[in-house]
């Protein structure tokens, strides 16, 4: 299997190389030159995995063995998911009616992004300590200068997926100020000398334009040999693929408990994602793709709502061009991570859900190939050559006039495997009320509660027989001013009781360590990183200012 990039198809690289690249040097994406199918046996060869065992299967498809041969992957794959704290990795909870929740949230920082980052960051290390290992003595060692952004929940979980790994530096910029306190403590009191923390004066879409903008510098990433933990880099899409084949056995085994042979044929299961960068549903989508019979699936943003505009318009611009007025600034979002800046910066709006506070999904330049190349109605090297051609145009528009409008063929396409929803600041309180006094109760983070209130309002347009599954993708202590905001009203709720993990109690207080930048500059962070970086194993700076 080799990997090319969405804006330019001619140049085909091995999973290895595309790990280590993670961005394309035209800016594209990197996806697989095919799709693999699942082997014919899969629904009784697969079922009584467990989710290592399960990783390894799916992620075989995509990787060729003479690069990374099946013991090993193993061995890679028993070491990620040992920091899990549930059994299963990532378990399926029923919830009422035919509502079930899969819970991401279970690794090392209590996100659904541990499931990809674990293990990202244990292939970087392999594979850089196999290339080292074939060094001459003397001859100089090839590091990896990792360079992200967060809007909470990445950068935590990639910093707990590199922290000490040999001939690794890692950068993560995340906003200012907005950040949950939790997620800013848990990137910040992280004190490894590898690690380092940069807090940028903006918002979180500035610093995904200067981590682009820093492996679009071809000289500057060839000198400090850049690499990506954002959901750009295509082992997160690959290793989130996973957990969508197992909660398909483990809701099958559950359903089986309470319908007949003959209802459990007709089930449709239709998946529910909580979408900021596009990459959670994305892994979904390859798994559709690859023969899982799941039903369409459901992007549920929040009022950043350039996602559920295109799937009803068919235009992905930044701002919409339907409202008047769209994009001037409001009042703080009450009980969001940020209660003291404005709710609105360059377009992106504040919210209580803030890892979806996102202007740009940069993985839906992944979908927007595949619907272009369906388009085209035809499968071969020009076709894909095409479809490049069409996704950078679109891009391109995107970055210089904000907006695109596809085809109707593509929005037709587009319709065929999704469905998109809205839900409010106010939708999402009330949900998370309304189902921690259901039963069972059930206490949901922001993020959980947009994909449940989402799926409340796609349910009455569903079959009868379809069953949803919605993704919670981080823990509810993560966002303690809008679960207690929400639940302030209940006599029965206790945060600490009820929500707070004994991991999180006096992380607030812990020491921290991080470089401020006060404007959304690439020369400011290039500096940090001229700065920072250490070319041999050395101990961390202190936090500055830039």
């Amino acid at each position: 299997m080799k990997y090319f990039s969405t804006r330019g198809g001619d140049e085909l690289l091995s999973f290895e190389e595309t790990v280590l690249t993670g961005l394309a040097p035209d800016g594209g994406l990197y996806i697989p030159e095919r799709i693999p199918q699942l082997p014919a046996d899969w629904r009784t060869a697969w079922a009584g995995l467990s989710f290592a065992e399960l990783a390894v299967e799916v992620l075989a498809l995509y990787i060729d063995p003479a690069e990374l041969p099946r013991a090993e992957l193993r061995a890679l794959v028993d070491r990620s998911y040992s920091t899990f704290r549930a059994p299963d990795v990532t378990p399926l909870r029923p919830l009422h009616g035919r509502t079930y929740v899969l819970e991401l949230f279970h690794g090392p920082t209590f996100a659904f992004k541990d499931v990809a980052l674990q293990l990202l960051g244990n292939l970087f290390e392999f594979f850089l300590q196999r290339r080292n290992a074939r060094k001459a003595p003397g001859e100089k060692r090839e590091r990896l200068t990792v360079v992200g952004a967060t809007s909470g929940d990445t950068g935590s979980a990639a910093i707990y997926g590199l922290r000490n790994k040999t001939d690794i530096e890692i950068f993560i910029l995340h906003p200012k100020g907005r950040v949950s306190p939790i997620q800013e403590a848990q990137m910040t009191t992280v004190t490894d000398a590898n690690v380092h923390n940069v807090a940028v004066k903006g918002t979180f879409d500035d610093c995904q334009d200067i981590v682009k903008a820093l492996f679009g510098d071809k000289e500057f990433n060839a000198k400090h040999r850049l690499g990506a933990v954002n959901s750009i880099n295509w082992a997160r899409i690959l290793a989130q693929t996973v957990y969508y084949f197992l909660s398909y056995f483990h809701l099958g085994r559950q359903l089986a408990a309470t319908l007949t042979p003959d209802e459990l044929t007709e089930v449709k299961i239709q998946y529910v994602v909580p979408t900021g960068n596009f990459g959670d549903i994305l892994a979904g989508y390859y798994a559709k793709r690859m023969g899982l019979p799941i039903d369409k699936l459901v992007v549920a943003t929040n009022s950043n709502d350039i996602l559920a505009r295109f799937w009803k318009s068919g235009a992905y611009e930044k701002v919409d061009s339907s409202t008047p007025g769209a994009g001037g600034a409001t009042a703080p979002a009450e009980g969001s991570s940020d209660g003291k800046q404005s709710a609105e910066v360059g377009g992106v709006k504040e919210t209580l859900s803030p890892a979806m506070d996102i202007l740009v999904s940069s993985n839906f330049e992944r979908l927007l190939w595949y619907l272009a190349f369906e388009a085209l109605a035809a499968n071969d090297a020009a076709t894909r050559r095409g479809a490049c051609d069409t996704v950078n145009s679109w891009m391109q528009s995107v970055k210089t006039d904000g907006r695109v409008q596809v085809p109707t063929k593509v929005l037709e396409l587009a319709r065929r495997d999704f469905v998109a929803e809205r839900v409010t600041d106010e939708q999402t309180l009330e949900t998370i009320r309304s189902y921690f006094e259901s039963e069972p109760s059930y206490v949901a983070d922001p993020h959980t509660a947009v994909g449940l209130a989402a799926a409340r309002m796609i349910a009455p347009h569903n079959p009868p027989s379809t069953v949803q599954v919605v993704l919670s993708t981080a823990h509810p202590a993560k966002f303690s001013d809008a679960v207690t905001r929400a639940l302030q009203g209940s006599a029965k709720f206790d945060f600490e009781r009820d929500v707070l993990p004994s991991e999180f109690r006096g992380l607030l207080e812990k020491e921290r360590r991080v470089i401020d930048v006060e404007a959304p500059r690439i020369e400011l962070v290039k500096e940090v990183i001229e700065r920072f970086a250490r070319d041999e194993d050395a101990p961390a700076a202190a936090g500055a200012s830039v």
